[in-house]
């Protein structure tokens, strides 16, 4: 199941996102600028471009001035550059609220994505139906049969497990809902290379599909084997699966999770209205915690920019990675903010999260700024924790 540190990794690509296009944002309100005072070849009047070329300039600092400020733009005797300078600040800040909602949106698709990602799984052994049928058919219309003999499907084809999960009802009726069956051109060629190439040579399943049927127990096993070994490692599917998701390798565990944990949960006494697993234990209060950590973060910006400046002795803050900056702005985002979390679960988290994604000194870096802040803070009383925050995790 989707857990907490899956959300913040989420809530950090997130908020990288929306810096990166925040940047661009800055680029193209710089461009307005640049287009208002460019020469006008159609202009019946002659234009002075070295007075041209100097507003420009002037303008373009006003709102440098401006954007790394945020203080009000300096006014000048020249009407056509205050015009352009607040043209470009309103552009910029409609184009910052924007993104902040869009990449918002996009965080939580990204999550609730996981989910129809195991329910379009839970219909690949259907679909692999389809594949073998197909197979069969396509050989009974040659004219000169092959001379390598058809495998015997039958053992999986009246696969006890697979009967149960086809006739799961809320698998139907999201597959349904949501559009999740098998059916697009670059999938199916993917499950029909892994079948002819892979699991049809595969030993074990092999023995399976030879062993006598009725075992349940062995209908499960070849079950998971098919997912834990064709769909989960490498092959012609977990590469399919991993061009046509960008974030497959990062979902991939909790997919396969919840895919594997639905198996073993279609045991002989369960019926078509078994329950399937959720994205998470209480999505409604994860997702309030992604929105809150993601929105509070970016309100918060200037102030944890400002701590961090404050900790880096003799470092430009400038010169922090962005991703560092980013980890480092969410745990103190957190720590403020989420009184139930323990500082040092917070600090832990952040530091395997750098880890995984930014340098390899990161997280001594990471470690020593959150430590040093998370001590000042506590003391100066601007972090205060409660109930299960109290907890002492060294």
């Amino acid at each position: 199941m989707l857990n907490r540190r899956s959300l913040r990794i989420k809530v950090m690509q997130a908020l990288y996102a929306y810096h990166q296009a925040v940047g661009s944002d800055f680029l193209l309100a710089n461009d307005r600028i640049a287009e208002e005072f460019a020469p006008d070849l159609t202009s019946p009047e002659p234009q002075d471009r070295k007075v041209l070329q100097g507003q420009r300039k002037l303008a373009e600092v006003i709102f440098k001035e401006w954007h790394k400020t945020k203080a009000d733009p300096e006014k000048t005797e020249d009407a056509a550059v205050n015009e352009a300078v607040a043209d470009a600040i309103s552009f910029y800040e409609k184009q910052v609220k924007k993104e902040g909602t869009f990449f918002e949106g996009q965080m939580l698709h990204a999550a609730e994505s996981i989910h129809d990602q195991y329910i379009h799984l839970l219909n690949l052994p259907t679909a692999l139906l389809r594949v073998m049928e197909d197979e069969r058919d396509r050989e009974a219309r040659r004219f000169t049969p092959s001379k390598e003999a058809l495998l015997d499907t039958t053992r999986f084809e009246q696969n006890q497990v697979l009967e149960k999960l086809v006739g799961n009802k809320q698998l139907q009726d999201l597959t349904i809902r949501r559009k999740l069956q098998w059916n697009g051109e670059q999938e199916m060629e993917a499950l029909r290379t892994a079948w002819r190439q892979e699991i049809k040579q595969d030993a074990e399943f092999q023995a399976y599909l030879a062993a006598p049927g009725g075992n349940y127990t062995e209908d499960q096993e070849a079950l998971k084997h098919l997912y834990k070994t064709f769909v989960f490692k490498e092959g012609a599917l977990a590469t399919q699966l991993d061009e046509a998701d960008l974030n497959w390798e990062e979902n991939r565990p909790v997919v396969k999770n919840l895919v594997v944990k639905t198996i073993k949960m279609l045991d002989e006494a369960a019926d078509e209205n078994l329950e399937l697993m959720a994205l998470s234990a209480n999505w409604a209060e994860d997702k309030e915690f992604a929105q809150s950590l993601y929105q509070q973060t970016l309100a918060d910006d200037e102030r944890y920019e400002k701590l961090i400046a404050e900790s880096v002795q003799n470092w430009d803050v400038e010169r922090v990675a962005q991703l560092d900056k980013i980890v480092l702005k969410m745990a103190l985002c957190e720590m403020h903010l989420f009184r139930s979390i323990p500082v040092k679960v917070t600090i832990n988290e952040y530091i395997e999260i750098s880890k995984m994604y930014s340098t390899p000194k990161s997280k001594q870096f990471i470690n020593g700024i959150l430590d040093k802040l998370a001590q000042d803070l506590t003391a100066s009383g601007a972090i205060r924790k409660s109930g299960r925050g109290l907890l002492d995790n060294q």
